[in-house]
């Protein structure tokens, strides 16, 4: 607590001051969108509403659940001409239609005013900058293929180490079964099962593998007996969930690690939130592998927020005033120490955040472990397509050769 009080602190003088230091007026009223309804992502936007009203500005929350929704919600309005002030999106094309419509406020003001060019990793500028232009502001880094686990289980099924392979991982998994425990926590939804598959990806395939399937589409690696053993592994883990797994949120999941019914968990880093509000202890009570080997590749993900087209003199200040807000350093550490993300800038002090972010941080070091989410490299439709095929082959008895084919045809050029 004493942690939290003081980074709040700094985070509120640190925030007085550039409000004073801005030759622009006090920020005004700002609608923001976004999709975190966990208590985990709920305690992590207050510390962003919290920045920007310590800036001035008054903060008025729209949280939608689920990304798909909220993002449905915020496209429809803005389309229908009532949009908000900012929305959420990920760190993907989800937006470029948006842009390309002349539907967004470019941000290049903050964008030079912060230097984020210096700081920022290529994947995540390609996303965000169109035509020379800054569409989106980064709030957060996420990994989304992280392997938690709780140690309360491991020690229950007598796993007295953490695994450095798929094939030690199956030997956990068969332990964890054998105690009666469930040992792999999933959630049943399209998305979660699209993270099984990337962890495996880039665990099993590894960075060679991962970028030829979906950066290049190339068709000869999607049919190779090395992307084969890919999917056979994603099948694989199937057979380790329970039959309360379909349709099940990711957090209720993460849960079930939380209370030791479960062993691992394939997820994103903003799981690691949910354990910080259950009061736990990351490398005490829950360990975080972000990959397999040393030289494992790190997928960045991420979260930003798009600014709709308005020419209204108040609102493009709110904008200017939320995207500065959110990218400021102290915001940055209040924001990802509860959100369970690192920050987009390496001008932090990070020294405060957990273990597993301290990893993070240190893999982001090596840029030669640097790659894309899935999201960049596809269009929408592909994703879509893609997931599909993915949640189809998880749930049912699909040959992994027709499994292949169908890839191959979801993910041609156009």
């Amino acid at each position: 607590m004493k942690t939290f009080s003081l980074v709040a602190s700094t985070l509120a003088l640190a925030l007085a001051t550039q409000a004073n230091a801005q030759s622009t007026a006090a920020p005004f009223k700002a609608e923001v969108i976004h999709w975190w309804t966990s208590g985990g992502e709920s305690a992590a936007v207050k510390t962003l509403a919290d920045g920007y009203r310590a800036s001035g500005g008054v903060w008025v929350d729209n949280a939608v659940a689920l990304g798909e929704q909220a993002r449905s919600v915020a496209i429809n309005r803005i389309v229908g001409g009532n949009p908000p002030t900012a929305a959420q999106f990920n760190t993907s094309k989800q937006f470029l239609d948006l842009v390309e419509q002349g539907m967004l406020n470019p941000i290049d003001e903050v964008a030079a005013r912060e230097g984020w060019e210096k700081f920022l990793p290529e994947t995540v500028l390609n996303v965000i900058r169109v035509k020379g232009h800054y569409y989106a502001a980064p709030v957060n880094i996420h990994m989304p293929a992280w392997i938690w686990y709780s140690k309360a289980a491991f020690k229950k099924a007598g796993i007295t180490a953490e695994p450095k392979t798929m094939d030690e991982l199956f030997v956990a998994l068969d332990k964890l079964r054998a105690a009666g425990l469930v040992p792999l926590a999933h959630g049943g939804q399209s998305w979660q099962d699209n993270i099984v598959f990337t962890a495996v990806l880039i665990n099993v395939g590894g960075r060679e593998l991962y970028l030829k399937i979906l950066r290049d589409r190339d068709a000869k690696a999607i049919q190779s007996d090395a992307f084969k053993n890919v999917l056979t592994t994603y099948k694989r883990l199937q057979g380790y969930v329970d039959k309360g797994s379909p349709g099940r949120n990711w957090n209720d999941a993460t849960a079930m690690l939380i209370t030791g019914k479960a062993g691992v968990q394939f997820m994103g880093d903003w799981a690691k939130g949910e354990f910080s509000q259950a009061g736990q202890t990351a490398g005490k009570d829950f360990g975080c592998i972000p990959g397999f080997g040393a030289n494992s590749p790190y997928v960045i993900q991420g979260d930003v927020f798009v600014f709709p087209k308005t020419k209204d003199p108040a609102a493009i200040k709110a904008q200017l005033a939320i995207a500065g807000v959110i990218t400021a350093p102290a915001t940055q550490v209040a924001f990802n120490i509860k959100k369970g993300s690192i920050p987009i800038r390496t001008d932090v002090d990070a020294s405060k955040m957990d273990v597993c972010a301290q990893q993070g941080l240190a893999i982001m070091k090596d840029k030669s472990r640097h790659l894309g989410n899935g999201e960049i490299y596809l269009s929408p439709d592909q994703n879509g397509a893609l997931s599909d095929i993915l949640t189809a082959y998880w749930n049912r008895n699909v040959p992994v050769e027709k499994v292949q084919k169908d890839i191959a045809s979801a993910l041609k050029q156009r």
